[in-house]
């Protein structure tokens, strides 16, 4: 397993909305990895069990920006959707009320 297939996870209003409703955690991935291979780093990571796994490429966007209207192009990034089994959690995700 090749230990950079995860970069980080994504930690957004909506992505912990996922978490909470859905059991649907999100994660920026290394653009050349598949959802297997997504789906054996989570289980691996975490210890916890993948249902399925969706991911999403956001293409790069050019810019205006700044004082000067510079023009800047945003990073392609690649997303991973990752379900897990009923019942389990990631703890950086659980912000569920105690």
């Amino acid at each position: 397993m090749n230990p950079f297939v995860i970069k980080k996870p994504v930690i957004t209003e909506k992505s912990l909305e996922l978490a909470n409703s859905d059991n649907v955690y999100t994660f920026e991935v290394a653009k050349g990895v598949n959802k297997n291979q997504v789906k054996e780093a989570v289980e691996r990571l975490y210890g916890v069990e993948v249902v399925d796994v969706n991911t999403v490429t956001r293409q790069p966007e050019n810019k205006r920006t700044g004082r000067k209207r510079l023009a800047a192009t945003t990073a392609k990034v690649k997303k991973a959707f990752v379900r897990l089994k009923k019942g389990q959690v990631i703890e950086i995700f659980d912000i569920s009320e105690k």
